[in-house]
């Protein structure tokens, strides 16, 4: 039986929530600013930061004295995920989060306060569960009271995908009811060094975003009992790995056909891409084009208008694809990613149940 997402919130450089979020998929804004070098010295002179954001500001002083930036997105987006649809955490309620590494910045700082304190133990006991990449799950299951499965999934840049996978298969195995499911990335001026020295020449220039996405996966039957209509129906993923450069759009074709196929969806049913872009952008459009034939969809490039959210890229595209089609019903909407690690990969939502 296929789920349903009967609900979803975003923190992006838009702002706070899912409104924020979808005006301004809808219109095309670009959320990228200057990086105040004083705050965040580095490489990058813009960026997509969430404005205004802080875990104190958005949670409250009581338990984020230490909360690293990352685990407060998370925990803020289920929070305004919660509220809007009216639920309360329980045991048949399970978590997915995306991550990178956790909190690149709080790792960093923490090893090189242990290296460069008077003697190596000589470091602030409260920062070292930040240095645990499950930290952000946890810490949701507790701010919310989300007594189910609890699952830290990391995948670079198709994590957001991979965790809607696992989110499906958790379900399936009867482990819960409900799941939240999503990907959270914080900027930061470690994780900005790290991305920089880590890329291609040519993709130096492309500013860092931040962010963190959430949606609430259930059974149709299970969302109108409550009085949730049915958003989109996750009609499938697929993963596939690739060897070489030149494999990559071949490989994504593949997988988008076998999600095709799977669901009784036709190429030319599809209304809305929304691709992850990049260095490999070209590759992926190519891998797409072949596999839809034709055209007369609408394209939505989230990472001109956010930056590079990473971690939580494929996640942010998931709730853009679920603003089109909030927007516009007419059709499945598709959204795909090649990572530059050798792996592609594909989601297709219906609209409805």
């Amino acid at each position: 039986m296929n789920l349903v997402v009967s609900g979803w919130s975003a923190i992006s450089a838009y702002g706070v929530g899912r409104a924020e979020f979808a005006r301004g998929i809808l219109t095309g804004r670009g959320a990228l600013g200057d990086v105040d070098q004083v705050t965040h010295p580095g490489p990058f002179p813009q960026a997509g930061i969430v404005p205004g954001f802080s875990a104190v500001e958005h949670l409250g002083r009581k338990g984020t004295r230490t909360m690293d930036r990352v685990t407060a997105l998370a925990v803020g987006a289920v929070g305004s995920l919660l509220a809007d649809t009216g639920l309360a955490g329980s045991d048949r309620m399970g978590v997915v989060l995306g991550t990178g590494h956790g909190s690149v910045q709080s790792i960093m700082d923490f090893t090189a306060d242990a290296l460069t304190g008077e003697k190596p133990y000589h470091v602030d006991p409260a920062r070292f569960p930040n240095t645990v990449m499950n930290r952000a799950a946890g810490q949701i299951a507790i701010w919310h009271g989300i007594k189910g499965p609890n699952t830290t999934i990391a995948g670079d840049r198709l994590t957001g995908l991979l965790a809607l996978s696992y989110a499906l298969r958790l379900h399936r195995g009867g482990h819960c009811d409900q799941i939240l499911c999503g990907a959270a990335e914080e900027y930061s001026v470690r994780r900005a060094w790290l991305e920089w020295h880590g890329r291609d020449v040519a993709d130096q220039a492309t500013p860092l975003g931040e962010g963190a996405a959430m949606v609430l996966l259930e059974t149709a039957d299970n969302a109108r009992r409550a009085g949730r209509e049915p958003l989109a129906t996750v009609l499938g993923t697929r993963f596939m790995a690739y060897h070489e450069p030149a494999g990559a759009a071949p490989a994504l074709a593949r997988c988008v056909r076998a999600v095709l196929a799977q669901s009784g969806t036709s190429g030319a049913d599809v209304r809305v891409v929304v691709p992850l872009g990049g260095d490999l952008g070209r590759v992926e459009e190519d891998g797409i084009v072949d596999a839809l034939g034709g055209s007369g969809q609408k394209w939505v490039h989230t990472r001109p208008l956010l930056g590079d959210t990473s971690a939580a890229a494929t996640a942010l595209q998931l709730t853009a694809a679920l603003t089109m089609l909030e927007a516009d019903p007419a059709g499945p909407a598709l959204v795909t990613g090649i990572d530059r690690d050798g792996t592609v990969g594909c989601c297709l939502l219906g609209v409805g149940p």
